[in-house]
């Protein structure tokens, strides 16, 4: 995978710090540099690239991540990049590996390319397009796709894993050290959310109201007139846990959403006794996650 799609001022600011990398065209492009073959395995690693995934690389220079993806892993998938040159490198390389029929390589902008398809997807690109596709990935890909970066995060969405390691070769930073940073990208649990639970004799009923900020949530919680604040609220995909502390009695919940139910398990422990009972919910009512309504102009400013 290359450093390479379709940022003005500053990624010409970028290119000049870059000295191996060429000038980026426009903005929302990025210069191109080279993955290292580690990182790129390394990348595929950590977002656990099977045979049944579909990889989507956005700036995909010769290739590599795709066909490393297909030959290594029995992945499927394209790569986008704006350079004609590379396109016809990448696909070439993806006939000498044996893997054409399953790496293919388009020349096309990545901000109009249609991802939807994507169970992963991979980038190595500047900060601020980072931050101009992200509203876009969010609210195009399925809850549960695997995205996978390298060297930049994603502003004020934080990553579900991220981790440093050496990057021999590397023609860019310093130390020949890259990072990688993780997501999955979340369901939507933000509303209010109604069930019942055995209260040992009788049903009890809750509410449950959340805010959704990316795949963290926050809210509360409340049965029999009582509430208390939703901890270690989070979304990994549609799969969603939570906990709270309520008159001394620890509830955990956790669960797959779909569509506006919740099916899982709640857990309550009263002093040192924990019973574990099924856990179905409704929503109610939808509220957007707060997320959504963030615009690319409101994004780039988290880099200031």
């Amino acid at each position: 995978m290359f450093f390479r799609s379709a940022i003005g001022a500053a990624a010409l600011v970028a290119a000049w710090l870059f000295s191996s990398a060429s000038p980026a065209q426009d903005f929302g492009d990025t210069p191109y540099v080279q993955t290292p073959q580690n990182v790129v395995d390394t990348m595929l690693e950590i977002a656990k690239v099977g045979p049944g995934d579909y990889v989507v690389d956005l700036g995909s220079g010769d290739g590599r991540m795709v066909i490393t993806a297909a030959k290594q892993r029995g992945a499927r998938g394209f790569g986008v990049d704006l350079d004609r040159r590379l396109v016809a490198l990448a696909n070439r390389n993806a006939a000498r590996a044996g893997v054409a029929d399953r790496a293919v390589f388009y020349q096309r902008d990545l901000h109009v390319t249609d991802v939807s398809r994507a169970s992963v997807m991979s980038i190595y690109l500047l900060p601020e397009v980072n931050l101009m596709i992200r509203t876009r990935l969010l609210a195009t890909l399925k809850p549960g796709t695997r995205i996978v970066s390298h060297d930049y995060g994603m502003g004020a969405w934080a990553a579900d894993y991220q981790t440093e390691l050496a990057a021999p070769g590397k023609t860019v930073g310093i130390g020949q050290r890259s990072k990688i940073f993780y997501w999955v990208v979340p369901g939507r649990a933000a509303g209010r959310w109604v069930w019942k639970l055995d209260g040992e004799g009788k049903p009890v009923e809750f509410g449950l109201a959340l805010q959704q900020d990316f795949q963290m949530l926050e809210g509360t919680l409340m049965a029999a007139g009582r509430s208390a604040r939703v901890e270690n609220g989070k979304l990994m995909g549609e799969q969603i846990s939570l906990s709270a502390l309520m008159d001394g009695i620890r509830y955990e919940f956790s669960g797959r959403i779909l569509n506006h139910s919740i099916e899982g398990t709640a857990r309550v422990t009263r002093d040192t006794q924990t019973r574990e009972l099924p856990w179905s919910a409704t929503r109610t009512e939808i509220w957007d996650p707060r997320h959504a309504a963030i615009n690319t102009e409101q994004a780039l400013k988290e880099l200031h």
